[in-house]
């Protein structure tokens, strides 16, 4: 990071407003959004929206699936299936010996659309899986593509890369009923559209704010969550009428707007009383009540830069730091949160983007992807009941970012 973005990174980190306006004043602000804007985690740059998402040196090559492990009939329940951002695909994995990496490997890839980003998978089997072009369908069992549902959302070129347009954020009504997806618009704000899942149509479509990353549904399912990466916010969505409302989610304040750091990725929605949990940073916990647009916060200790969340049976809470920020950050880790709030910081090699939890609530699977540069091919296991394991890391995928077990 360069002296003027870490100037404003702890000058936001700090609450220090004077110290802000100092910094974007005298035309900082246009070089600030200007060299921001390629990212929101670490120092180094994106390709451009319309280039090549081809492996970089540091990802290593893309573990060809082994077909061996194909298996006849119904995929395993256990099997891992990701999101292939780097190319147009989704892997099932093979997760190992007791699901604990360990002999791992690639199953079989099939072909969805462009750069996949999240995927959610219903009782039925079926994924659903947001590509830039539309939303997929995957029979999982037999590992197979069923359909791919364009937008009705006019989101531009079919392109690749951190910013390109199209699905991003995908979650499931609790009957399986619909499917609610969060599309990006690129330099506007977006929608999420519903997908009738007998039908496969869109049947709405609700405005949300700027690149929604991720969409939950309550647990009752009268509501559906953006998460708006680039305004700020949560939008609440009606899933009757697709009436919206949004609610700031700003711990660190909006100062910086889109060259800002400091902004909410993922969330996950709490079943106990429907709040949501949006983490920053490694060090503030945003506890959003829906209901009165309240947001508390808690303290959290592993100081990095926060992507994916996830929620284990228990209720222990997941989440993937995708290394630093700022000189005084720490490097990649999972933070295994529990109820009662205290923390375990599990290290990690590498950036990561996305966690899934094993149905026993023993094992977590953390994709490393990424949606910056520095990703790796593959997926990291972490043991969450022997604290003295180290992490198994398995070779699968391409660039993979959403990820669920089946």
């Amino acid at each position: 990071m360069n002296a003027l973005g870490h100037d404003l990174l702890t000058a936001a980190r700090t609450g220090d407003t004077d110290r802000v306006r100092t910094a974007i004043e005298g035309g900082a602000r246009v070089a600030l959004v200007a060299a921001l804007l390629v990212g929101c985690a670490t120092g180094t740059t994106e390709a451009d929206p319309g280039a090549s998402d081809a492996p970089s040196a540091a990802s290593g090559s893309v573990a060809p699936p082994d077909p061996s492990r194909a298996p006849e009939g119904r995929t395993p329940d256990g099997t891992l299936l990701v999101a292939d951002f780097g190319s147009d695909t989704v892997t099932f994995v093979d997760p190992g010996r007791d699901g604990s990496g360990k002999g791992g490997a690639p199953i079989v890839s099939v072909k969805v659309g462009t750069a996949p980003y999240g995927l959610v998978v219903g009782e039925d089997g079926r994924a659903w899986v947001a590509t830039a072009e539309g939303v997929a369908v995957v029979d999982t069992r037999q590992r197979t593509r069923l359909a791919l549902i364009p937008y009705a959302t006019e989101s531009g070129p079919v392109t690749t890369g951190e910013y390109r347009g199209g699905g991003m954020g995908i979650a499931l009504a609790p009957d399986g009923s619909r499917a609610y997806v969060g599309v990006n618009v690129p330099g506007e704000d977006g929608a999420v559209e519903v997908i009738d899942t007998a039908t496969r149509e869109v049947t709405g479509t609700a405005p949300v704010g700027m690149r929604p990353f991720d969409v939950d549904v309550s647990p009752g399912g009268r509501e559906v969550y953006a998460t708006d990466h680039d305004s700020f916010d949560v939008t609440a969505v009606d899933a009757d009428t697709l009436k919206t409302r949004r609610m700031e989610v700003a711990p660190y304040g909006t100062e910086g707007g889109l060259g800002s750091w400091l902004k909410p990725h993922y969330a996950v929605v709490r079943p106990a009383d429907g709040r949501l949990l949006l983490p920053f940073e490694g060090e503030r916990l945003a506890v959003l009540d829906p209901r009165t647009g309240k947001v508390t916060i808690e303290r959290m200790t592993a100081n990095t830069h926060q992507h994916g969340a996830a929620l284990a049976p228990d209720g222990t809470l997941l989440v993937v730091g995708t290394g630093p920020i700022g000189s005084d950050d720490e490097d990649p880790s999972l933070t295994v949160r529990a109820p009662d709030g205290t923390e375990r910081v599990v290290p990690l090699e590498g950036p990561h983007e996305d966690v899934a939890v094993s149905v026993d609530g023993g094992t977590a699977y953390v994709t490393g992807g990424f949606t910056r540069d520095g990703y790796w091919n593959g997926i990291t296991v972490v043991d969450l009941d022997d604290e003295k394991s180290e992490p198994v890391r398995l070779t699968a995928g391409n660039r993979p970012l959403g990820i669920a077990v089946l």
